[in-house]
């Protein structure tokens, strides 16, 4: 089963992603490893999730927010307050690539190539 494929499970796509981003600077915020456990945590035991946050932690660095950033998300122009939160924060890390499926609530923010994560091989090393 390939990445691409609509059932592909979770496990596979996660894994195309990450070999097709080997050799890249990877930042996530706390909020989406918050997000990520909330979501796990209906389907994974803790230990399983412990060992996934761990492996975050391993290829990823993890990037705080300040009161300061969700002031500057407030004033950003995209629809989803959330998503702005998050925008900040790739800005404030200079990210010039930003990997969702949420593209339609990055559009409107301006500064970042926005792509989905099937698209992830497309990004210039």
């Amino acid at each position: 089963m390939t990445a691409d494929a609509p059932n592909a499970p979770l496990s596979v796509k996660l894994c195309h992603i990450f070999y097709s981003i080997v050799g890249k600077r990877l930042y996530a915020s706390t909020l989406s490893v918050a997000q990520l456990i909330s979501v796990f945590q209906k389907k994974k035991t803790n230990d399983e999730i412990r060992s996934i946050v761990r492996d975050l932690q391993h290829r990823f660095t993890i990037v705080n927010f300040t009161v300061k950033d969700i002031d500057e998300a407030l004033t950003e122009n995209g629809v989803d307050i959330e998503d702005n939160v998050q925008f900040v924060l790739a800005r404030k890390q200079k990210c010039r690539v930003i990997i969702t499926n949420n593209y339609k609530d990055y559009r409107l923010l301006l500064g970042a190539q926005i792509i989905k994560p099937s698209k992830v091989r497309t990004i210039a090393r």
